[in-house]
């Protein structure tokens, strides 16, 4: 791969990165000048559409092309919701960009507003972002008190207020209509759609709902323009029509058994290998790669022979998985059992699913029990089965369930039978309890 130059990292570690100050000394709000000085809303949005920048949330989808589906006519208000969540296992590149650049991040937020006519932003975080709450607040206050929020921004007639919504750490308030639902101080529960956000959303008003890393993107795009943007990352395939093409700098967080987890910003497309091999600085204590979760537990799982796949938004579903995800990387090396990458993986789903889908809230519980017995030393042969049944039946895609939370938790299963199958008969075969199931005086 070529040289690349960061952009959204390009300002971390400098001193004094999270003021307005340092923020406008380095070309900070020239973007939002831009913007309110030379064009028209419908201007902003189209070339946000026109640059295929696409959400980098997890689900890919294009971000002006959202911002459409709002009604042309409505009175107001409109709200933009910030989704600043980030629950995704192994997940923390919005928390970078929150606390070392956060005002990157409101000018983002601020474009996007003017865009889509919102007078009001809610920025939901995550609880336990305790300095990135803080450093978000110091950062709007600077804002108000510079007339960068408020009324008649920049002495235009555009009025924008934010405000920071503390979440109470679910990972289902990812899923937007949970955040939502969160957001009006009910449980974060998903709405069946239709209605979607843009119709009808937070306090049944048309909502746009956002990812930290996506608006951040707006900034640069709106600052350096559409074609600057298509210029980085993969093209779509032309044998694929409906492959939207791969856009844009993006955040790889690395993590679990490498030597220097880190997150840094590429170009969409680059391989596990080399983000493991260069950035991540090899699999630790000298040992070899079993395998990896490529973008989030959700996204499913890859084999150490996948790890050469490009991570843009359509690689990983060559090999099985759901998709990029959030693009969080996490390495498990060649002495890990897939059955405690597994069990720990169903733990995670059957606590995180909020019950209101009996198929999610019943199968998740089903993967974890089972995986539970696979470490006892009690699996049996048909389990492996039961697990594909189960991975098969839950989630959007075949239609049982309201949001995708169960197609996250089954996406790994359905990968770890299929790919591991040889591994999971011998485990069961044995009959041995796991390491891990152990006490640790036993184990060690």
């Amino acid at each position: 791969m070529a040289e690349f130059e960061p952009v959204l990292l390009r300002r971390v570690g400098k001193v004094d990165s999270a003021a307005l100050s340092t923020y406008r000394a380095d070309g900070g709000y020239r973007a939002l000048t831009k913007a309110l000085n030379e064009m028209s809303p419908a201007q902003v949005v189209e070339l946000v559409k026109d640059s295929g920048l696409r959400g980098r949330g997890g689900a890919g989808f294009p971000c002006g092309v959202k911002w459409t589906f709002l009604p042309k006519d409505h009175p107001g208000p409109i709200y933009l919701c910030v989704n600043a969540d980030e629950s995704e296992p192994c997940t923390f590149n919005n928390r970078i960009l929150m606390e070392d650049d956060p005002h990157q991040v409101l000018e983002g937020i601020l474009l996007a507003c003017y865009a889509t006519r919102a007078s009001t932003a809610y920025l939901y975080l995550r609880y336990e972002y305790g300095r990135a709450y803080r450093v978000l607040q110091s950062a709007i206050d600077e804002l108000y008190a510079a007339n960068l929020l408020g009324k008649n921004i920049l002495g235009k007639d555009f009025h924008l207020d934010v405000y920071l919504h503390r979440g109470a750490a679910a990972y289902i308030c990812g899923e937007e209509t949970g955040l939502i639902e969160s957001l009006e101080g009910k449980r974060g529960w998903p709405r069946i759609k239709p209605p979607f956000p843009a119709v009808e959303g937070a306090f049944r008003k048309p909502t746009v709902v956002n990812n930290i890393e996506t608006l951040a993107c707006v900034t640069h795009i709106i600052d350096r323009g559409s074609a600057w943007f298509k210029s980085i990352g993969v093209p779509p395939d032309p044998k694929n029509p409906r492959d939207a093409g791969s856009y844009g700098p993006k955040l790889y967080c690395i993590s679990g058994h490498v030597n220097k987890p880190c997150c840094v910003e590429l170009p969409l497309g680059v391989t596990v290998r080399e983000l493991v091999e260069k950035y991540g600085g090899g699999v630790w204590k000298g040992r070899k790669a079993k395998g990896c979760i490529p973008g989030g537990i959700s996204m499913g799982i890859m084999t150490e022979s996948e790890f050469d796949t490009p991570l843009d938004f359509n690689g990983p579903g060559r090999v099985g998985c759901l998709g990029l995800g959030t693009a969080a990387v996490t390495i498990f090396d060649d002495q890990t059992s897939i059955v405690d990458v597994l069990y720990n993986i169903c733990r995670f789903f059957a606590h995180e699913s909020c019950g209101q889908c009996t198929p999610c809230r019943e199968g998740t519980g089903w993967m974890f029990k089972i995986m539970e017995r696979f470490r006892r030393g009690q699996g049996r042969i048909e389990d492996l089965q039961i697990l594909e049944e189960v991975g098969k039946s839950i989630g959007i895609m075949p239609g049982t369930t309201i949001c995708g939370l169960a197609d996250g938790a089954g996406w790994p299963v359905k990968n770890a039978v299929a790919k591991f199958r040889l591994e999971l008969e011998e485990f069961i075969k044995k009959g041995v309890q796991s390491e891990s199931a152990l006490p640790l005086a036993m184990a060690n």
